[in-house]
């Protein structure tokens, strides 16, 4: 790879990990104006009629998923009409679709599950006609919406609705590597917002294991326990709503190309020399990553202990290393890339049937298990591993075609 000599590689803080539908579209296309814009406690929608429509009529709420940084629904707009002209076709169909943003992405689950809430409720007040909701989200947005719905119900709230969706939505939990949320807290300076988005409340909440970034402990952090004890609390899942979840991970087993143990990314510039960061491997005492900084001087050795092959298992994909090592070199830094694309989100997780911690469910032939293992009422796993959140004909036509009537 070459390098760019105009950036000192240690500013590389502004780097932030996550699913195309949260960032910056690689080539932008014109959003319509919303019919109506909702502020909301802790968040934004915006209101698109159905074609045809007079105002909002058989209502599909969609939430955002996680990033650093108050949600952008243009690009989520984006993200959902592209190749695949989800919103497009829904509204076509008389669809009014209410997109969902958070004034911050990262903030807790519980908290942006607030804005849902109230998304809900004025949706409800607004639409023409009492047609049933369809209410769901991508990646964390189907957590904040499961939340969401399953809190109205304890509160004995009337949410309406008939169908609850996630896409690839980590149900067990998502992953990062280790090696990464180590790497995060090793960028020097302040403004670091790497760090700072992998020790979110949200990331924390989400992610099956964490990286302690004050003691090197590497475990199912304190915020994940809770999160999974408030969801148990109000019931863990919606109970009127039909449930459904789709994965962008296969359902036969079938994991990405990534072996484990290898070099994943090598960084030779000045700042970052002969730092190493692997696949996940399984065993103990596993080597992830060999950290070495010259400025301030600094070296560590991180492992880990019991964990399976995450990087290559089924799942909805992430180009975790490839964001790094673009912004590395892109800043002046000196990269060997060899392993770009890892699992975020497994397919068991998606489908909130197995959970991480062993091999064999972390692997599990899903499409062989029985439907009734799994928390949703129905899903769909992709016929190959795509991207996280990747908008395929082949799950939004499933989704479609469970739409309420």
């Amino acid at each position: 790879m070459s390098t760019a000599q105009n950036e000192p590689e240690y500013q590389a803080g502004a780097i932030t990990i996550a699913d195309p539908l949260t960032t910056a579209p690689a080539t932008p296309t014109e959003v319509p104006e919303p019919d109506e814009k909702w502020e909301l406690s802790t968040g934004f929608a915006h209101v698109y009629y159905g074609q045809g429509s007079p105002g909002i009529q058989r209502p599909v709420i969609m939430a955002d998923g996680f990033n650093y940084g108050p949600s952008n629904l243009d690009w989520l707009y984006q993200g959902l009409d592209g190749s695949v002209p989800f919103l497009s076709e829904l509204r076509a169909r008389g669809h009014a679709v209410i997109l969902l943003g958070y004034a911050e992405r990262s903030a807790s689950i519980l908290e942006n599950a607030r804005a849902a809430q109230e998304c809900i409720m004025r949706t409800i007040a607004s639409q023409v006609g009492d047609s049933p909701l369809t209410v769901g989200g991508f990646s964390m947005g189907g957590l904040v919406t499961r939340y969401a719905l399953a809190k109205l119900e304890l509160e004995r709230m009337d949410h309406r609705t008939a169908l609850y969706f996630s896409f690839d939505s980590p149900h067990r939990g998502a992953v990062i590597p280790i090696a990464l949320q180590a790497f995060a807290h090793f960028i020097p300076g302040p403004e670091n917002a790497f760090a700072a988005q992998m020790n979110s409340p949200a990331a924390r909440q989400m992610l099956w294991r964490h990286y302690d970034s004050a003691t090197g402990e590497i475990r199912q952090d304190p915020a994940r326990t809770d999160f999974l004890q408030q969801l148990e609390r109000i019931g863990s899942w919606p109970r009127r709503p039909r449930t459904i979840a789709v994965a962008n991970g296969t359902g036969d087993g079938t994991g990405a190309k990534v072996p484990p143990g290898e070099v994943a990314l090598k960084i030779t510039g000045i700042v970052f020399p002969n730092t190493t960061l692997y696949t996940q491997a399984a065993g103990d005492n596993v080597t992830v990553a060999q950290l070495n900084r010259l400025i301030p001087p600094a070296a560590k050795t991180i492992t880990t202990s019991g964990f399976p092959e995450l990087d290559g298992a089924p799942g909805g994909t992430l180009d975790s290393f490839k964001i790094l090592a673009d912004e590395l070199e892109r800043r002046g830094g000196r990269v060997d890339l060899r392993h770009d694309t890892v699992c975020f989100v497994p397919s068991v997780s998606a489908v909130a049937i197995r959970d991480l911690d062993r091999q064999e469910d972390l692997y599990a032939d899903i499409n062989r298990l029985p439907q009734e293992e799994s928390e949703v009422d129905e899903y769909l796993c992709a016929s190959t591993n795509t991207a996280h959140t990747e908008i395929t004909r082949e799950l939004c036509d499933w989704i479609m075609e469970r739409l309420p009537r």
